[in-house]
């Protein structure tokens, strides 16, 4: 029979040895001595986590400031439309959920990118004869968020980079920097509605660019791109065979006097991989409901981005069932009077918020004409007790309880914006809140030189 010997010797503050001795049919073996380990707590982040960093987060976290008790707070400065419950969403939306519900038919698990039947309605619903959609172009996920992170996450490879406008949504670099992919940010000019400075964008690419970033109409801006300024993008990315990433959760949501143009309606070269979703022309962000719309009409991506996309999506098995099984009504037969209505009440609030505006000394908006923005640039020079935008809005809390996002959320020192979701009887007070706040800080030519002198 054979026989096992383990001896212990341990002395002092010497850690524990085993000496080993393996006694088989007489013979003694000798495996010699192991040290033992002693266990002990080692939990880290991960590099991810570490990584992993919301600019919006960082800055309206640190803003240690209270508003004023004596006024009630009207916050501008959240992007969710339904935060005062004056842009409810139409019935129409509300019954197909609930019905779904009550079928209980949508219960399980769906396919990784959606049921077959769900995104053949997300096809048809966007297909046209310039940029035509089958269901395989389609992938549903959780949120148009998550769309943006998978295709970020199919096209870059860690020490790749992507192009981000400036100012842009904070997501794009907080998703690329937890993937250790650089971003590279190109400039709009407010001079020019925000348009992209093509010189400036181009001169950024390099055989590390992984792709570019398009996210029209604009958040934080407000703007829509014109037909032939697309074309113009389009032409970069096709002379540098770069592919787009199209941020389009805004589309369709157009004021009166504009159109919107689907990027992927302009062109038949370039790869593009649309992102959209129901949060915000539907009005129902909370529903997390997204997809990747895939154009690759000249087979670029081919089957590698396709197959990567399956993958990817697998991580998190797709959104949620129940309003997967309500899409296609949702898509289909909310009335055309609910869109135009939406529209209706943001134009009429951004003509309001611009038009106060820009009366107040030391501010320049520029006017939007779609999505739910507004931008408005500080005169820093008029307002010299301030340091920079942070600054600016930090104060108009604490004297005013109205809070804008600085724009230095956004990569765009010196400019705030505003979200004009708001009832409009809430608009108007805060501009004339605003008005008072600028009026009581703002310094002329002469004021901000003797202030600077003073200092």
């Amino acid at each position: 029979m054979d026989s096992y010997l383990i001896q212990v010797d341990g002395h002092g503050d010497h850690a524990p040895v085993l000496d080993v001795h393996l006694k088989t049919n007489g013979n003694s073996i000798s495996l010699g001595k192991v040290k033992g380990r002693k266990p002990r707590w080692a939990v880290r982040a991960s590099e991810t986590s570490k990584k992993t960093f919301n600019p919006v987060r960082a800055i309206v976290d640190t803003m240690k400031v209270e508003p004023n008790p004596k006024k009630a707070m009207i916050s501008l400065s959240l992007g969710d439309p339904t935060v005062f419950g004056n842009l409810p969403t139409n019935d129409e939306v509300t019954r197909a959920v609930k019905e779904v519900l009550d079928s209980g038919r949508y219960n399980g698990y769906a396919p990784s990118v959606g049921y077959q039947s769900c995104r053949e309605a997300v096809a048809t619903h966007y297909s046209c004869p310039e940029a035509p959609l089958e269901a395989q172009d389609v992938i549903l996920t959780s949120g148009c968020s998550q769309a943006i992170e998978l295709a970020l996450a199919v096209l870059a490879n860690p020490g790749q980079n992507i192009l981000v406008p400036r100012p842009g949504f904070s997501l794009y670099k907080t998703l690329a920097l937890s993937m250790g992919i650089e971003v590279k940010l190109y400039n709009l000019l407010p001079e020019k509605s925000w348009e992209i400075d093509l010189e400036h964008l181009e001169s950024l690419v390099d055989e590390k660019t992984a792709c570019l970033i398009v996210n029209n109409p604009s958040n934080p801006c407000g703007s829509v791109f014109s037909k032939s300024h697309l074309q113009k993008i389009l032409a970069v990315a096709s002379r540098q065979c770069v592919p787009i990433l199209a941020d389009e959760i805004y589309g369709d949501m157009v004021f009166a006097d504009c159109k919107y143009e689907p990027i992927a309606t302009l062109s038949t070269n370039v790869p593009i991989l649309s992102c959209g979703g129901l949060a915000k022309r539907w009005l129902v962000p909370g529903w997390r409901m997204g997809w990747i719309l895939i154009h690759d009409r000249r087979d670029i991506f081919g089957n590698e981005i396709r197959d990567g996309l399956v993958r990817l999506s697998q991580r998190i098995l797709g959104p949620c069932t129940i309003v997967q099984g309500a899409l296609e009504r949702i898509l289909h037969r909310t009335p055309p009077e609910f869109y135009h209505n939406t529209l209706s009440i943001l134009k009429s609030n951004a003509d309001l918020c611009y038009a106060a505006l820009s009366a107040i000394p030391g501010l320049q908006p520029v006017r939007p004409a779609g999505a739910m923005y507004l931008m408005v640039e500080i005169e820093m020079e008029h307002f010299p007790e301030f340091e920079n935008d942070v600054e600016f809005t930090e104060r108009l809390i604490s004297e005013q309880s109205v809070f804008c996002l600085p724009a230095t959320c956004f990569e765009y020192p010196n400019f705030f914006r505003v979200v004009i979701t708001v009832p409009e009887e809430m608009i108007l007070e805060a501009c004339s809140r605003i008005q008072e706040f600028c009026e009581m800080h703002y310094q002329g030519a002469e004021g901000a030189q003797d202030l600077e002198c003073d200092k």
